[in-house]
């Protein structure tokens, strides 16, 4: 193959990978029960799925994006601090954790979207808000 062949099937094979991530990421999400599976079934139920696909479809790669750039800054932080881990998760968790999928909790607003993650805590959470009560 050329130069011009691989250089025109670049974006679509990061496409296929992005996409690839995607679906295994918000696999996981579909398994949750929530509130929302009251309205499992319903036109409402269908709507709210439809529209946090398509919040997904366009949040992603925004979110994506700037978890590859932060995880690029803060090997740089720990490159130049002289080996700072710390240095480096200041700028690693906030980040990489967060919200990625959204689901229709976050949209009916049972639960926040964190651009911006948090440290888990001790008891095992994963830097994603708890439900707004």
């Amino acid at each position: 193959m050329t130069r011009r062949g691989l250089m025109r099937m670049l974006p679509l094979t990061a496409l296929a990978v992005l996409m690839t991530f995607a679906l295994l990421v918000t696999a996981p999400a579909w398994s949750q029960s929530s509130s929302a599976d009251r309205q499992q079934g319903t036109a409402s139920g269908a709507g709210m799925q439809a529209a946090s696909a398509v919040s997904t479809i366009l949040y992603f790669p925004l979110k994506a994006a700037f978890s590859i750039c932060g995880g690029i800054v803060g090997g740089l932080a720990y490159v130049f601090s002289g080996g700072s881990g710390q240095a480096a998760k200041n700028i690693w968790i906030p980040s990489m954790y967060g919200t990625y999928i959204i689901t229709p909790e976050h949209l009916s607003g049972d639960r926040a979207v964190r651009f911006l993650g948090v440290a888990a805590d001790s008891e095992g959470t994963t830097g994603e808000s708890e439900p707004v009560r």
